[in-house]
């Protein structure tokens, strides 16, 4: 995933359930369909809830890196 580009980065780092999806839902409405999105957080819970909210909204979840605590969530609108 090194080559990834995001149009938005949502930091939600420090905060948990459910904000990083609440965040990340937010950051979505100013997208148009095609762009990326990562999401920082150290939210474990996120490694379920970001996938899961994608499905629901029927966006493509790209997958996760992690460095220590920090997560790296990444999609496509």
């Amino acid at each position: 995933m090194s080559e990834f580009v995001a149009d938005i980065v949502v930091d939600a780092r420090r905060l948990l359930c459910p904000m990083p999806v609440i965040r990340t839902q937010a950051a979505v409405r100013k997208l148009t369909a095609g762009q990326c999105v990562e999401v920082l957080t150290t939210d474990p819970g996120a490694l379920h809830d970001i996938p899961a909210w994608c499905r629901v909204q029927g966006h493509e979840y790209l997958g996760c890196e992690q460095a220590g605590r920090e997560l790296r969530l990444r999609l496509k609108v």
